[in-house]
């Protein structure tokens, strides 16, 4: 199978990709008019058809006492919204603290700080993606 991870926000969607099921790679950032995620969904949907994606792990953040707050509403939303125009198995997973996850990266990697705000998304959906295929077991 193939493997999208998520990391939406208001502007942008940070997209990883998993070709093997066990390692994900960042793969690019979509940015999109605050909050138009018809305009999100439709670029997305033009890379999971070019990838030929099976599965996408989409971001659920969740507060620190589990409850769901506007963003995990956001990412419902999303789901819903990608799910009524693509037939691609769209799976909610817990995503907090995978944006500081990326940052600690990307600030390790010694990248630019401008550099570094231009990956976060990505970097941050990788680590949503390698996350959930570490949880099914998937290893080399």
């Amino acid at each position: 199978m193939k493997y999208f991870g998520l990391d939406l926000g208001e502007k942008s969607l940070g997209v990883a990709i998993s070709e093997s099921g066990i390692i994900a790679s960042n793969l690019t950032t979509i940015r999109f008019k605050s909050e138009d995620y018809e305009d999100a969904v439709e670029q997305l949907l033009k890379l999971l058809n070019q990838y030929k994606i099976d599965c996408v792990v989409l971001g659920l953040p969740k507060h620190m006492n589990n409850d769901i707050g506007l963003k995990g509403q956001m990412a419902i939303d999303f789901k819903t919204l990608l799910a009524s125009k693509s037939n691609v198995q769209v799976i909610l997973w817990d995503e907090r603290l995978s944006t500081k996850t990326a940052l600690r990266i990307l600030s390790d990697s010694n990248k630019k700080y401008d550099k570094q705000r231009n990956l976060k998304d990505e970097v941050a959906a990788q680590v949503i993606l390698q996350n959930y295929l570490n949880s099914r077991g998937n290893t080399l």
